[in-house]
């Protein structure tokens, strides 16, 4: 399958549909009280072909049932110290499937994803930092070569219009796609829909590599290949 492409922060009606027409695959909606780009009301559209992820932090579970709900949403984010307990209880009771976002700095980051397998759908790898997301920087992606769970994984963190080209040579079997949000905006929730159209174009070849043709030798260690399910 494709790799996915989600934008996240959206919370403006004619910017949503701007973006959408794009072809991207998810749209994020953010609920964090203290996010800049968090969504105080309903939008006067919601997308109806790319599909809604509502991004959470340490939310309640009843917070998050009642915004999945009046979203529609088909993912639910969790961006927070989210227990695999409390992911686990909610998948229950929700229905919807997991993303679940890690701050990454060394290998021992990517060693805590574990306790979450088979709870989520994907994880998230973001850039860590003192705030919940939204640092605009990188981490080190050499890390990546270092994860050997199960799960497959959305890039994020600090991913830019100047960006494609790493993308592009960036290989991993469990590689699912990438996460874009403040590094393409105008202003706090509203994206520059130009500078999208350009970085994609310029991401063709990543978005047109099938998943199990993404692997390569790491430093002498060789990743097997398997069928990544990206269903959505």
């Amino acid at each position: 399958m494709k790799p996915i492409v989600k934008v996240c922060g959206m919370t403006d009606a004619a910017n949503i549909r701007q973006v959408e027409s794009l072809g991207v695959d998810l749209l994020g909606f953010i609920f964090y009280p203290r996010s800049p780009r968090c969504v105080c009301s309903l939008p006067d559209y919601l997308p109806t072909r790319a599909r809604r992820v509502g991004v959470f932090v340490n939310a309640t579970q009843d917070e998050v049932v009642q915004q999945a709900a009046r979203f529609g949403l088909h993912y639910i984010q969790l961006h927070g110290h989210e227990s695999p307990d409390y992911c686990r209880s909610l998948h229950t009771t929700c229905g919807l499937p997991l993303i679940k976002a890690f701050a990454i700095s060394d290998v021992s980051d990517l060693q805590a994803t574990s306790a979450y397998e088979g709870i989520c759908r994907y994880f998230l790898f973001d850039t860590k930092c003192q705030a919940y997301g939204g640092s605009g920087r990188t981490f080190n992606w050499e890390l990546l070569q270092h994860y050997e769970g199960q799960t497959s994984f959305l890039l994020s963190g600090g991913i830019g219009p100047t960006s494609a080209p790493d993308l592009c040579d960036l290989r991993h079997p469990l590689l699912a796609g990438i996460d874009l949000n403040s590094r393409f905006e105008t202003s706090a929730g509203i994206k520059d829909v130009e500078r999208l159209r350009l970085f994609l174009q310029e991401l063709e070849p990543f978005r047109h590599t099938e998943t199990e043709q993404r692997v390569e030798l790491t430093h002498k260690k060789q990743f097997i290949t398997h069928s990544t399910n990206l269903l959505m």
